[in-house]
């Protein structure tokens, strides 16, 4: 979805950016995405207080996307079973985000989940940025 699509009409639903998110998982390549089954994807407005309050949010604007979980590279065999593995996108920050600079919704929304899920991977930013290449 372009923002040649979007300049005069409703601004995307929940349900289009989850499908975007969606999306990128199943073009993550082979080797990433088997270890990304079992990750939920949630899209919100906004992040909850909670979470604005753990990330020390000036604003809820200021967070577009957030994984929570335990990475690959610190889980066991031993742990106990835990909550699973989320990636919160959120939806009225991204779309501020794309507003105020014009970027394609669908690549805004492909960076962040990359993002969220190389927290999953437990990858360094150098190693999102070139997954990210490589998608593209």
């Amino acid at each position: 979805m372009s923002n040649k699509d979007r300049r005069h009409g409703a601004a995307p639903t929940l349900e289009e950016i989850e499908t975007i998110a969606l999306e990128t998982l199943e073009a993550l390549p082979a080797r990433f995405r088997r270890h990304a089954e079992g990750v939920i994807v949630r899209v919100e407005e906004f992040p909850d207080e909670e979470t604005e309050r753990e990330m020390e949010l000036e604003s809820p604007f200021d967070l577009m996307g957030l994984y929570r979980g335990v990475s690959l590279d610190r889980q066991s065999v031993h742990d106990l079973p835990r909550e699973p593995n989320m990636i919160f996108l959120y939806r009225r920050p991204l779309l501020d985000y794309w507003c105020e600079t014009g970027e394609d919704l669908a690549h805004l929304v492909r960076h962040v989940m990359i993002h969220e899920m190389g927290h999953h991977f437990g990858f360094s930013d150098a190693d999102m940025e070139a997954i990210e290449a490589a998608m593209e």
